[in-house]
This record gives C-alpha cells, structure tokens and sequence, in this order.
C-alpha cells in the first residue's frame, strides 16, 4: 500500500543543487554498485536529465544467495552486497549509509487504477488532486502485496480525458489514472533485512523494468509508444511506456542462465564451458556457415588427457533457439493478454545482458512483429567502460530516478499536519509543480 515503507523516501534532487546518491543492483548473476556525484546539467539533454552523474565509486561482483531476484540464502547474499559496496566505498573514499535498490521479484506486476471526485463546478486546487489520488490508493491497496511506484498518467475533467495539468481549471468532475506497480510485500521485506544485515538502510525500491526503460529509450520513443525487454541473468522484465509515462511492467523467472544452463545439459559440458560458448558462438539464428563450423568442448568431468568433443555451431544454435522463443512468446502472450501490445506501438527496445545474443533483435522482430533495436544506457555519462553495456542499463536508470521521482505520487503518513507551508496540501502543489512544469 502507498502509506507503506516500501514506497519511495528518496527526495528528489533539486534543479541547480549537486546531490550524492548510491544506487545497488541485486541481480541473479551480478551485483554492482554505484556511487554517484549528481551535478546540475547544461544544454539540451533528454527529458528528465537535469543532472549529469559524476562516477565516483564502483563496485561489481558475483551474485550469491539470490536466485530469480528473490533472495534464498540471507548469509551468502549479505556477503556478496558487503563485498561490492565495500569495493566502491573504497574507490569513493566515503561510507554508504542508504542505498536505492532495484526489485524483479515477489511476481512484479502492474495495474492502472481509475478514481474520480465531484468538485461542483470550482477551480481545481491541490486539496482535489490530493482527493482522486487518495480515492486510488483506497481502491489499490492490498495487504500482500506493496506498491513501489504510483505514476498518475492522465487526468480528466467531466470525462474529458488528456488533461495533463488540472490545476486552475474548472469543471464538475476531477478524475486521475495512476499505474501502480507493485510485488509481494515478503520477497521484498527479505530483500530489505538482507541490505539491513550490511547495515544499509533502503533509500528508494525500484522496479527494474522501469529503471531499465529510463536508462535506454529517448523521448519520441517514450511519447510514442515502445516496449523496453531487459533479459537478465534469471529474470526477463518489461516495460511500456506511452504519452511519456510508465503504464505497464511485468517480469519473468526466466532468463539468460537458463540458455547457459540448457547448453550445459544438451552438450555435457561445465556451466562455465557453457557460458563460454554462448558468448563467444551461440546465436539465434541459423548462419550460412553453421554445419561447417566445428567447435571443441571439453566433455564435463573430462581430464587433461581425453580428447575433447566436436560440435557444430549449428547444433549450438539449436540448443539456445528454443529457450529465446519461449521468452518471446511468453512476453508477447502477456502483452496481448493485457492489451499492452496495442499501447506499446510498433517499437520494442532489447536490454540486459543476454540482449547480446548474435540474431536475438531479428527473431524478435518476427515473433513480435514490431520494429526492435538493442538498447544502450543513454544520457548517464562518466560510466566506466565495463558498465556502458547493456547488462548495466538497470544501474544507468536508478542514476536518472532521483531526478524524476517526484513525478510520482506517495500518501503522506496521517500524523503529518495537513496545513501550513510545510503540510500536505503544501507539499502535493509542491509535487503537482515538479511533475508537471
């Protein structure tokens, strides 16, 4: 629920003021952290970058204790966390206290909600925005699960939709659509005592989907319509984007480990061996060449005297195939299932590390028959170069999030005072004024 802890404490940061800000991605296959100066950004920049971010610590590891982005093991995980954001407090010379950290499990998952309030024919003033919104969180609340992000897309007056600013106008009906996204309270409660144990207290959750979306897709993109696939380690999410606004987000427990996993299977060879192969021949999509190009694999358990086995590239490609199209198919039947298909355009954008795979943007392109390009983390600079792939555009998007968290709406605690220049009316024309100026 919205008056819940796990929606976002982060403050956004302040146009023309510098700002700190840690951001940890827990994936299933890497962890990595990032330290970052946020300084006030000059010229034209994508929509939202009022800030350039200055690198000054980063971490990356191995992931342990975490599988599917659900952590399973509290003291590996705590471990693996410690010893990445220990290697970039070193490099930034600083101690984290708070981290923002990304969420994929606990079945991530998204609604658009509908809420409307009378206003008998007066001017809208804050008190009515504060009003629809709260009529959302009443509708929206569950007690398993919590919601991360509740992003107003549209406004409404007297059924008249694409009002964008309501403020000053009049009219006899106030009505607002908010996409919530939201995961099973516990998954995330775990992820929270694991950061706890390494005495790190949680500054903001994001959705990975929405942070991947921010991190790789330019305005026209966003304005248009486009769907944003990240395929990690474990985990494939995605999200769509449309008039600007985040309005779907959905994830699923499989992703490139799984391909490395089969080819481990199917050929008897170690996961390294196997991980190895992928990267450096595996593809999508059969070649002219394949039958003819022969690769060497160490059969699993095999010692320095057995002689190693031969494989085609074809073959290789057989294997990884079917795993690629499961994932596809299984994102386009959910989009079609909700409808998103249609509101994401004729645009598909691939991020995430196993979004290299050699042919994956062509046999996307005919299963989901939209126009795809890969994805790179863009207006985030001063990234080291081992970070600039795809498989970081998850960090690159929680660096954009705290100049454009204020567009989104959280319910003040009820013991805060609802008047004066630091109450709640204040404070949601203060948010009213950032999200939409």
């Amino acid at each position: 629920m919205m008056t819940s802890a796990m929606t976002a404490r982060l403050k956004p940061v302040q146009p023309g003021r510098s700002s700190l800000v840690t951001v940890l991605d827990i994936g299933s296959t890497k962890i990595c952290c990032v330290i970052a100066r946020l300084v006030p950004r000059e010229g034209r920049a994508l929509r939202g970058r009022t800030h350039m971010a200055e690198i000054i610590g980063f971490g990356y590891g191995p992931s342990a204790g975490v599988k599917s982005g659900v952590v399973t093991d509290l003291d590996k995980a705590e471990q693996a966390i410690r010893s990445v954001v220990g290697m970039a407090e070193r490099a930034a010379g600083i101690t984290v206290q708070s981290v923002v950290v990304n969420v994929t499990a606990g079945r991530l998952g998204s609604e658009t909600f509908s809420a409307s309030v009378s206003l008998d024919g007066h001017e809208v003033e804050p008190s009515d925005i504060s009003r629809v919104l709260i009529a959302v969180n009443d509708r929206s609340v569950r007690d398993e699960r919590s919601i991360i992000h509740a992003l107003p897309i549209g406004y409404a007056l007297d059924g008249q939709k694409g009002v964008r600013d309501p403020r000053g106008m009049v009219g006899e009906t106030l009505g607002v659509d908010v996409a919530v996204i939201s995961a099973e309270t516990l998954a995330m409660r775990n992820i929270e005592l694991a950061l706890n144990k390494c005495h790190l207290e949680v500054e903001a959750l994001m959705a990975t989907p929405y942070a991947s979306g921010l991190a790789t897709l330019v305005d026209d993109e966003a304005d248009l319509g486009v769907a944003c696939i990240d395929m990690g380690g474990a985990t494939t999410t995605v999200s769509v984007f449309n008039e600007g606004h985040l309005v779907y987000a959905d994830a699923l427990a499989i992703g490139g480990h799984h391909i490395t996993l089969d080819i481990a299977r199917q050929l008897s060879v170690s996961v390294a061996d196997a991980e190895r192969l992928k990267t450096l021949y595996g593809s999508c999509l059969q070649g002219q060449t394949d039958e003819t190009d022969v690769i060497t694999v160490m059969p699993i358990g095999a010692n320095s005297h057995e002689s190693p086995n031969s494989i085609s590239r074809e073959m290789l490609t057989r294997v990884i195939r079917p795993r690629v199209e499961e994932i596809l198919e299984a994102i386009r039947d959910r989009m079609q299932a909700t409808g998103m298909m249609d509101i994401s355009g004729r645009r598909f954008v691939l991020t995430g590390g196993a979004s290299d795979l050699t042919g994956l943007p062509e046999l996307a392109r005919r299963m989901l028959a939209r126009n795809v390009r890969n994805g790179r983390p863009l207006g985030v600079s001063g990234l080291p170069d081992r970070a600039k792939g795809a498989a970081f555009a998850t960090v690159a998007g929680m660096l954009v999030y705290p100049q454009v968290c204020g567009a989104e709406y959280v319910q003040p605690r009820p013991t805060r005072k609802l008047t004066g220049s630091d109450g709640y009316f204040a404070k949601v024309g203060s948010w009213l004024k950032s999200g939409f100026m």
